[in-house]
Order: C-alpha cells, then sequence, then structure tokens
C-alpha cells in the first residue's frame, strides 16, 4: 500500500451517533437479530486487511452494543455530534485520540449493514495503487438537476436539466456502459494523505465494485425494509449452504421439534401435545424430495406414535442413549452419517447431532444443542421449524433425488 501503509492491518473507524432523524434511534435498531452497526463491527473484524475496529460516538447505547461485539470506542464531543457535522472532521478526531497519522485507514458506515469481510478487504487492497478507494455498483440511471427557481416542496414546478446525458438522445442500457454509483459502505485511503487533504478524495481514486445486492444504504424506513427482506435471503443462504450435499436422510426429535414442549394432561391423567400442520405438509414434500426420514425420541407417550402414524414417519422411541439407534437406523439402510441432518432440542440429542453431517436445532431449543448445531433455526419447536427446514432443503436443492441414490 502506498503512503506507509504498506504491509500494516489498517484501522477500521465506523462513525456513529445517536441522534439520527430520518429513522430514529436506527444505529442500534434490531435488524435480523442483530443491532444495525453488529453487522458492520462483525464484517471488519473478518476482514483479513483490518487490524483494528473503533466505533466513534456520543451514544452510550451505541457504545455498550459496540464493545458487546469487539469494537473499541472512541467518545466523540458534543460539537461533532450533530448532523450537520461532517464525516472527515469526525474521522480527523478519533485518528487524533489514536494518535494514529499513517498507516491504512478504513472509513465503514453502520448504514450499509450488507458490507461483507471482502469488501473491505477489496478497497483496502486498491491502496497498493492509488492513494484512496471507495465501494461503488455499475450505474445505468439518467440524471437530472433543478435549472430554476420553483416550489421547493413541488418538483414539478422547477425547470430540469439532464446531467451527463442529452436529452434527445435516449441511449439503450448497455450503451451506458463505465458508469459507477457511489456506495457509502467502504471508504479506504492512506492516513497521512487524508490528514493533509482533509477530505477523503484525494490523489488516484480508485472503486472496488460491488453488486447491488449489497449497495443499499439505510436512511428511512423503506431503505430498512430492503435491507432486511436482502440480508434475510443472505442467512437463509448460507444456512441453506451448511446442509449436507446429497441429503440422504433427515432425523428428529419428537417433543421440542415437532411440538412446542409442552403437555397438557387432563384430570385422567391424558396427555396432549400440539403440533404445527406446516411440518406436516413439509415432512410429505421431504419425502418426495427423496429424503429418508425418521423420529428419534426418548418419549413413550402414546401422542407420539399416533402422530407419527398420522404422518407416515418411521418413529424409535429410544430406552437410554438415542445415539447407538440412530447408528443402527442408519447401517441398516446403509445411510452415511455425514449425509445425515438431525434436529435436536436439548441435551439428550446433542451426541446425535454431533455425529451426523449437520445438526440442527430449532430457536428456541437449549443454549447445549444451539452451540452443537450448525444451523439454528428462526422458528421455533412445534412453530414450523421443520417447516422452514424444507424450504432450505429446496433452497440448496439438495434432496432432489436423494433415497436410494444417496445410500453407500
Amino acid at each position: 500500500m502506498r503512503g506507509g501503509a504498506a504491509g500494516v492491518d489498517a484501522i477500521a473507524i465506523i462513525p456513529a451517533r445517536g441522534g439520527s432523524k430520518g429513522l430514529p434511534r436506527k444505529n442500534v435498531r434490531p435488524l435480523c437479530g442483530k443491532p444495525l452497526i453488529a453487522w458492520t463491527i462483525e464484517a471488519a473484524r473478518e476482514a483479513r486487511h483490518v487490524g483494528r475496529v473503533v466505533v466513534s460516538t456520543d451514544d452510550p447505547e451505541i457504545a455498550a452494543v459496540s464493545r458487546a461485539v469487539g469494537a473499541e470506542i472512541v467518545w466523540r464531543p458534543e460539537p461533532l455530534a450533530g448532523d450537520e457535522v461532517s464525516s472527515e472532521a469526525v474521522l480527523e478526531h478519533a485518528l487524533a485520540e489514536l494518535g494514529i497519522r499513517r498507516g491504512a485507514l478504513a472509513f465503514l458506515q453502520c448504514t450499509a449493514p450488507l458490507t461483507l469481510p471482502e469488501d473491505i478487504d477489496g478497497t483496502l487492497t486498491l491502496l497498493a495503487k492509488a492513494d484512496t478507494a471507495f465501494t461503488a455498483t455499475p450505474w445505468h440511471g439518467f440524471p437530472w438537476r433543478q435549472a430554476s427557481c420553483g416550489s421547493e416542496s413541488n418538483p414539478a414546478l422547477h425547470s430540469l436539466v439532464p446531467v451527463g446525458h442529452s436529452a434527445a438522445v435516449r441511449p439503450r442500457r448497455q450503451e451506458r456502459g463505465g458508469l459507477y454509483l457511489e456506495v457509502g459502505a467502504v471508504y479506504a485511503m492512506d492516513v497521512a494523505g487524508f490528514l493533509r487533504a482533509r477530505h477523503r478524495f484525494f490523489g488516484r481514486v480508485r472503486a472496488h465494485l460491488i453488486p447491488k445486492e449489497r449497495s443499499i444504504e439505510i436512511d428511512d424506513a423503506v431503505d430498512f425494509l430492503l435491507a432486511e427482506a436482502l440480508l434475510r435471503r443472505r442467512l437463509q443462504g448460507e444456512k441453506a449452504g451448511r446442509l449436507p450435499r446429497p441429503l440422504a436422510a433427515l432425523v428428529m426429535d419428537f417433543d421440542g421439534v415437532l411440538t412446542d414442549n409442552r403437555v397438557w394432561v387432563d384430570q385422567e391423567g391424558r396427555e396432549a401435545v400440539a403440533c404445527h400442520r406446516g411440518d406436516g405438509w413439509a415432512l410429505a414434500r421431504l419425502k418426495e424430495a427423496g429424503v429418508s426420514l425418521l423420529v428419534l425420541t426418548q418419549e413413550s407417550n402414546p401422542a407420539v406414535l399416533h402422530r407419527c402414524r398420522k404422518l407416515g414417519l418411521p418413529c424409535i422411541a429410544a430406552r437410554g442413549d438415542k445415539l447407538p439407534a440412530l447408528r443402527d437406523w442408519l447401517s441398516q439402510r446403509g445411510i452415511d452419517p455425514r449425509t445425515t441432518a438431525y434436529v435436536g432440542n436439548d441435551a439428550p440429542d446433542v451426541p446425535c447431532m454431533l455425529f451426523s453431517g449437520c445438526g440442527i436445532a430449532p430457536a428456541d431449543a437449549a443454549p447445549c444443542a444451539q452451540q452443537a448445531a450448525q444451523i439454528v433455526l428462526d422458528a421455533a419447536g412445534g412453530r414450523g421449524c421443520i417447516r422452514e427446514l424444507a424450504e432450505l432443503v429446496e433452497l440448496a436443492g439438495v434432496g432432489r433425488g436423494a433415497g436410494a441414490a444417496h445410500h453407500r
């Protein structure tokens, strides 16, 4: 890297003030199970070229959340906490507080939560041939600007002129190559050059291109909804990618997986449980995909057998540890444990989860089961967790043609 940054891990600085106006408290607003800022901090901590992650803030809650996910804190004074203060001023203050005047700087914005570690590394790597770099995405729009005064509340009264194109010529999309839209996710710069120039673009400038789906920046509630949908889709894809390829068998506990782990007892001592109809539909889909199914339980309640019989599921009631029963069932069918997924919710399931190719836990599983799982589902036991798993199998395409072709 140029300007003395070669071979030195970059410092990542994430400005995050508490007084957001467009979307109040957005920097700590939950997004797919985590505060917004946590996504950027985690991406920075996973980046190969980042050695230190710092959050500049004036807000105690943001500071607490940031520390909890591994960031250092630089407290921002009140004069730098307003919405008219430039990001450059905040960066200068943080660098001064940290005593840093050389090296590489990654300026990250937590309003771009879809940023990946490779986006940060890719932008920093460009400093080998540039003084500053930023994330951008290919763009084919037609911007216009106001040419005369009118009502600010009614753009229809303005006279507009085209910017960067002719109003008389409308080129096709493929003819408008070479245009890029700046994405405020990552800005990389040589620290010494930045402190001299006092702005983020100086010297030779390069862009690291990212796909459109990672270019969302959150300014308002609509942006937040779009980011949430895109991030959830990515997370589902990551979960699906952990499933065995191929998936030959799915083994599951009954209580806490096909039920919500509660039991009703009437005055005659008869027990009843609640199941999710969506799980029944999903199990039929998994059968169609060629996945061998088994319920492995330690429960002797007749309700278990009745439900399994209705769903057409084989059921084994293990006496004691479940793992020997699982080994025998797989061996009898010639199924490789590496092509098996096991869904469990508590300590008796952990050995089976670790033995199988992929351990899976419902959202409300005991901590020990979640720790043993490669996939923790969003749905709770008895609340559609198998329905969710079936969607992951379909997304990954790992169940099609399973069954005999996937046996050893």
